[in-house]
């Protein structure tokens, strides 16, 4: 585990970047290679100004490839009574989100290595939150960054994700096609946010 005062002597390391979220101060360690590791990125700020579950007070939050864990580490200070994972399968960003969940005092983080949710804890969730990556293919966010969340879900449980908008040829057709509670929540020039609502009696499994 790093210590905030040894950071800058880490061979990835590159900047902190401070964030003002709901009031609060965040700070966040970046490495040269994680994912927008100069500033916030633009989704996943437009994602945390817009989340908002229906369940007041979500027990089990997960944030699906989380980076160096800015939306999990923000949902965690703001829900302190949840237990909220986050998930990466780029270890450096696991080393990172573990670094800044220590660094932002968010002791009811757990931050683990895992390709997909293969190495998550089992649901179900009440909130599953993403930024999802635009370069791994259709069939890739089709399946492994939108059904397979689906199925971690509690009846009724939401999953919040934001995408770049060169994907939003792809993302209204999984509604339909596998008869999803979907729903953009706001269109921002670059970036999209929607939300789906998980059944409130059986999972969705068309396609898998």
């Amino acid at each position: 585990m790093m210590n905030s005062n040894l950071v800058p002597f880490d061979p990835y390391y590159k900047k902190r970047i401070t964030y003002v979220w709901r009031g609060q101060q965040f700070a966040f360690d970046v490495a040269h290679t994680i994912f927008s590791s100069f500033q916030i990125d633009e989704g996943t700020d437009l994602l945390l100004r817009l989340i908002e579950p229906a369940f007041s007070e979500p027990q089990r939050i997960l944030d699906v490839g989380c980076g160096c864990g800015v939306i999990g580490i923000c949902l965690a200070r703001r829900f302190p009574q949840a237990d909220v994972t986050l998930v990466d399968k780029d270890l450096l960003a696991v080393r990172y989100a573990r670094h800044n969940a220590e660094l932002n005092a968010t002791t009811n983080v757990t931050v683990l290595g895992s390709v997909g949710l293969s190495e998550a804890p089992p649901g179900p969730y009440d909130l599953i939150v993403s930024n999802i990556p635009a370069k791994i293919g259709d069939y890739a966010i089709e399946h492994e960054f939108i059904l397979e969340p689906l199925r971690h879900l509690r009846p009724g449980g939401e999953y919040w994700f934001v995408v770049v908008s060169g994907l939003n040829h792809l993302i209204p057709r999984l509604g339909p096609r596998h008869n999803l509670r979907l729903k953009e929540i706001k269109k921002r020039a670059g970036h999209s946010v929607y939300r789906i609502i998980a059944p409130a009696a059986t999972m969705p499994t068309g396609g898998l």
